[in-house]
């Protein structure tokens, strides 16, 4: 999943005389305790995507009640609404790494046992509503801490590649492999389908395990703040940095739009009274444009900036997350669309890194948790409103519309841009309390 990287760096040479090979400085490596955490965050989203297949298929064997089955979804994305935030403040509070082990630790229990009450025929669909809440509640605090741990373990100058590879790999375990792998295991038996995952967390576990170092950031000697006073801390950080209150309004708007456009697109792509006349394994294929362009995109996020600057990557990856979201508006050809979609994810997974590497870099490492965990959830926390306005425009205005009104919601984000030049940017990075 790795793309040959160029050792070629446009700004310490003259771009008008070739540079022989033999004097173009090799980039920095990103060291052997990225790559452990690389290995475990690529087999934990493995794990995470195994099992939020695996839990609805497993649930089809106890109730066929699709209101049972939908619940599943909402309760494994509900703790982004109830703990993403408590989790930043706890990930400021306690060793990051710890904490990634104790919920992976969480989750391999709780998939364990709950494969042992699959295998004595004691299992239950609620069973499964237990697992999918508290293997939710371990996937925020492992994924912020994650987002907050990679500016430790990776050099200041490579965060917009090592974020690259960690989307790649979330990108892969989640949506390649992860899904179609759930199905096979499924199909083995309900049990194996969920003790695989479990296995994983364990072996996420080890590599964890070989990070090195203490994690934990440091707090003012007697300070005793409660959670309430460190969260209000984080959300005031946040406010009050330009930056980071733009992206956290683009990655709602964004989140906003696209979650609305996809919550009714298989209206437009599906059946032959529809507007493409798809049928539903040619759906699966028009998303999976989306991946392959995000997955691309991670590998070239860090190159394009070097390349282009910070503030053209984001203005290049806003009007292509735009033409993802409003491409359906212009045209029902499916290769159009799915040419947009690949496109687009490319473009807003490189806009993603870009601003997570900012964040990174200009936020104090003993708020990050907390800065992460606001963005994030702003960012879960608005999907669904997206899907319950998509629905009501929808019956108002039609399908059609849906997709015009996002695609020039999502068109509105380069306004910010006006603001995210390299200079202000650079300058940003420079201030002494970051």
């Amino acid at each position: 999943m790795e793309f040959s990287q160029s050792i070629w760096d446009p700004d310490s040479v003259d771009s008008h005389e070739p540079v022989p090979a033999s004097t173009r400085p090799a980039r920095p490596s990103l060291g052997g305790n990225y790559w452990r955490l690389w290995t475990s965050a690529a087999l934990s989203n493995l794990a995470d995507g195994i099992l939020k297949i695996a839990l609805t298929l497993v649930a089809v064997g106890f109730t066929r009640s699709p209101g049972l089955i939908a619940g599943l979804a909402f309760a494994f994305t509900m703790p982004w609404l109830l703990f993403s935030l408590p989790a930043g403040a706890i990930a400021d509070r306690f060793d990051r790494r710890k904490l990634m082990l104790g919920a992976n630790v969480l989750r391999a229990t709780l998939l364990g046992a709950t494969a042992l009450t699959v295998l004595l025929d004691v299992g239950s669909i609620w069973v499964l509503y237990i697992v999918a809440l508290f293997a939710g509640t371990a996937e925020t605090i492992y994924d912020t801490a994650a987002q907050s741990l990679v500016p430790q373990v990776a050099p200041r100058d490579q965060l917009p590649r090592a974020n690259g590879r960690m989307y790649a790999a979330e990108l892969t375990s989640n949506e390649f492999v992860g899904p179609p792998l759930a199905g096979f295991l499924v199909a083995a038996g309900a049990a194996i389908a969920l003790a695989t995952p479990a296995a994983l967390w364990v072996v996420a576990i080890v590599a964890l395990l070989l990070v090195r170092g203490s994690f934990r950031i440091e707090r003012d000697p007697g300070q005793t703040a409660s959670m309430r006073h460190d969260i209000a801390e984080g959300i005031r950080f946040l406010w009050h940095n330009s930056f980071l209150r733009m992206f956290a309004a683009v990655a709602g708007v964004f989140n906003f739009a696209s979650s609305a456009m996809q919550a009714v697109l298989v209206l437009y792509v599906v059946g032959s009274t529809s507007a493409m006349g798809l049928s539903e394994q040619a759906y699966g294929w028009l998303l999976s444009t989306i991946a392959v362009g995000s997955l691309l995109g991670s590998f070239l996020a860090d190159r394009i900036e070097r390349v282009v600057g910070r503030t053209r990557t984001l203005v290049l990856g806003f009007i292509a997350g735009s033409l993802f979201v409003g491409a359906p508006a212009l045209t029902a050809n499916p290769y159009l669309v799915g040419a947009a979609f690949f496109v687009g994810g490319a473009g807003l997974v490189i806009a993603n890194v870009v601003m997570l590497s900012l964040r990174q870099r200009i936020t104090p490492e003993r708020l990050l948790g907390r800065v992460n965990s606001g963005i994030l959830f702003v960012a879960g926390g608005i999907k669904p409103l997206g899907a319950v306005a998509a629905g009501v425009l929808a019956q108002l205005f039609g399908v059609r519309a849906v997709f015009v009104i996002m695609g020039l919601l999502s068109l509105a984000t380069l306004f910010t841009t006006r603001k995210m030049t390299d200079e202000a940017m650079d300058a940003a990075e420079r201030r002494p309390d970051h």
